[in-house]
C-alpha cells in the first residue's frame, strides 16, 4: 500500500493477473476450437488416439524384447500380432453366443411383451383418452390430420455401416500403433533435443515416463479386475440357469471399462434378461441382486485397494469427462475418457502454472 493509501504497483499486477478478461476469452475460444476439432475431424483423430494409448501400454514390453536381443520392429511386430490373436479369439469365443441371442431376438421380444402387459394397461388408457381428443378435433375442423409418416434406416445398413467404421479405425490404429513401437523412444529423444533449458529437458523425460508408467499400471490393473469381474459374472450366471453365462461375462467386462455407465448397463440388460428366461419372479430378481453385490464388491474394495490413491480422481470430473468424449467420439471416446484423464493429471501435478486443474482432478 503506497503513502497516499492506493495499492502499490505490486499489488496492481496481482489483481490484474487474478482477473483478464482479454485473457479469459481468449482461453474459452481455444477451448471452443480444440472441441470444435475433436469432434468434427473424430474419424481420423480416434485412431491416432487409440495408437497412442496402447503404445503406453506396451512399450515397455517391447523394450523388455529389445535387452533381449530382438530388434525393436521385430518386437513391435510381435507385440501387435499376440493383440491382434488375443483380440480376435475373444471375439470368435463370443460369436456363437451373440449370433444365437440375435436369432431369438423376436421371440424375445414377444415374451417381454407379455410379460409386461399389465404394466401397458395405463398407457392404453391415456393412448385411448388421446384418440377422443383427436376425435373431436376432427369434427371441430372438419377435416382429418396429415398423416405423420416417419421413414426408418434399415437395420442391416445401419450394422454394415458401423461394421466398415469398426474396421477402418481398428486397422488404422494397429499400423500407427506398429510404428509407434517401432520407433522406441525416437520422438521422446527429438522432444528433448528441441526444448531449450535443460530443467525443461529433465521435466520432459519425468513426465513421459511417469505417463507410460502410470497409464500402464492403471490400465493393465483395470483389465485384470474387469476380466475377474467377467469371469465371476458368468459364473454366477452360469449357476443361476441364466443362458449364454459367456456372453454376459464378456459384455460386463468389456462395459465395465467404462466407470458408472458401464455397470448401469449391465444392470439393465441383465435385469431384462432375467425376466425373459425365468417365470418367476424372485428367481429373475437374483441376477441384478447378484451383479449389483459382484459390482460393489469390485468398485468400492477390489480396485480401490489394488489402484491405492494415486489414481484417484475426481467423480464428478469422470461423469463429465465421460460425457464430454462420448459426445464427440461416441463409445470408444468414453472408454478412453479415463486414461485421458490420468495423463492430465500426471501433467498437471508436474507444471506449476496447472496446480488449479490438478486440484480439481484429485478426489
Amino acid at each position: 500500500m503506497g503513502d497516499d493509501g492506493h495499492p502499490g504497483p505490486v499489488e496492481v499486477r496481482y489483481e490484474r493477473r487474478r482477473f483478464d478478461p482479454v485473457r479469459v476469452a481468449v482461453v474459452g475460444l481455444f477451448l471452443l476450437a480444440v472441441f470444435y476439432t475433436l469432434y468434427f475431424a473424430r474419424s481420423l483423430l480416434l485412431p491416432v488416439a487409440l495408437a497412442i494409448l496402447f503404445s503406453l501400454v506396451l512399450s515397455p514390453a517391447v523394450r523388455g524384447l529389445r535387452r533381449a536381443g530382438i530388434a525393436p520392429p521385430i518386437g513391435a511386430a510381435v507385440i501387435v500380432l499376440l493383440l491382434v490373436l488375443s483380440v480376435g479369439l475373444g471375439a470368435y469365443s463370443l460369436v456363437d453366443p451373440a449370433t444365437r441371442w440375435l436369432q431369438h431376438a423376436p421371440q424375445t421380444l414377444h415374451s417381454l411383451e407379455v410379460k409386461i402387459r399389465k404394466l401397458k394397461k395405463p398407457v392404453e388408457r391415456v393412448q385411448a383418452a388421446t384418440q377422443q381428443v383427436s376425435s373431436m378435433a376432427q369434427v371441430e375442423n372438419g377435416r382429418k390430420p396429415m398423416p405423420v409418416v416417419i421413414q426408418e434406416t434399415g437395420f442391416s445398413k445401419t450394422v454394415l455401416a458401423s461394421t466398415q467404421n469398426l474396421l477402418f479405425n481398428g486397422v488404422t490404429a494397429l499400423i500407427l500403433l506398429y510404428f509407434l513401437l517401432a520407433s522406441g523412444d525416437t520422438f521422446l529423444r527429438k522432444l528433448v533435443h528441441v526444448l531449450p533449458r535443460f530443467r525443461d529437458k529433465v521435466r520432459a523425460v519425468d513426465m513421459a515416463h511417469a505417463i507410460e508408467q502410470e497409464v500402464s499400471h492403471y490400465l493393465f490393473t483395470i483389465t485384470y479386475i474387469n476380466a475377474g469381474l467377467g469371469l465371476a459374472t458368468a459364473l454366477a450366471m452360469f449357476l443361476l440357469g441364466m443362458p449364454n453365462p459367456a456372453l454376459w461375462g464378456g459384455m460386463v467386462a468389456l462395459l465395465n471399462f467404462i466407470p458408472y455407465l458401464g455397470a448401469s448397463v449391465n444392470l439393465v440388460v441383465l435385469t431384462l434378461v432375467a425376466i425373459l428366461s425365468f417365470d418367476s419372479l424372485a428367481h429373475a430378481a437374483l441376477v441384478p441382486i447378484t451383479f449389483l453385490s459382484l459390482a460393489t464388491l469390485e468398485g468400492q474394495i477390489v480396485t480401490p485397494l489394488v489402484l491405492g490413491q494415486r489414481l484417484t480422481l475426481n467423480p464428478v470430473i469422470i461423469f463429465l469427462a465421460l460425457m464430454l468424449w462420448g459426445w464427440m467420439w461416441g463409445i470408444p471416446g468414453m472408454l478412453i475418457a479415463v486414461p485421458f484423464l490420468v495423463v492430465l493429471k500426471i501433467v498437471a501435478n508436474r507444471i506449476p502454472a496447472l496446480a488449479p486443474l490438478a486440484e480439481f482432478l484429485n478426489r
